[in-house]
């Protein structure tokens, strides 16, 4: 399935940039801070890895605003929790600030960060512009998420535990978090073009 062959972000076409966009930027990565926010607080709690949206959030963020504004806004998240706002998962309860960044979800934290640019970078190079393309950004945004989350949790409990406890429940809820991702950029994607 072809879709609009496009190399702008999203964002870009549904909120055009102008020369001093400040005030756009801002606003975006405020919203897309929100969400990730809201989206830790919707979770199933397991341990020692709660399983929450955040990772279709960052999906979505970095595919719908490119690379460099999609590390900027969950930069400004990470930020955030650093500073000691309970904007993660678990937060209040299970502490706050960078001594719950250190914690075994501080790895996928850092892999929020690379998904969003990968994602980013990805969609600025017209991997939304079909079917496969798309999933293949989304597969790609959720591998690259796991692989510093599980090494970092590795170092608690070791790589077969970290295999067993951090990734295989998450499988499912992968390809379904996936799947929706690319579902709400396809919508997004034919709204715009019915537009342009």
């Amino acid at each position: 399935m072809r879709l609009e062959a496009t190399t702008a972000p999203l964002v870009d076409l549904i909120w055009p940039a102008r020369e001093r966009d400040f005030v756009r930027k801002v606003a975006l990565v405020a919203l897309g801070s929100a969400l990730l926010w809201a989206s830790a607080k919707a979770q199933v709690p397991m341990w020692p890895v709660p399983m929450t949206m955040q990772s279709f959030v960052v999906l979505v963020i970095g595919f719908a605003y490119g690379a460099r504004l999609g590390m900027a806004t969950v930069l400004f998240y990470l930020a955030q929790g650093a500073l000691g706002f309970p904007v993660f998962a678990g937060t209040p309860e299970k502490g706050i600030g960078l001594a719950y960044m250190m914690g075994t979800t501080g790895g996928y934290l850092v892999g929020f960060v690379l998904s969003a640019g990968l994602c980013g970078w990805l969609a600025e190079r017209g991997w939304g512009s079909s079917l496969a393309s798309l999933a293949g950004a989304m597969t790609l945004g959720s591998l690259i998420l796991f692989v510093p989350g599980l090494l970092w949790l590795a170092t608690f409990v070791g790589f077969d535990k970290a295999i067993a406890l951090g990734l295989m429940p998450f499988a499912a809820g992968i390809l379904v978090k996936g799947a929706l991702g690319v579902a709400v950029l396809l919508a997004a994607n034919r709204q715009i073009a019915k537009k342009v």
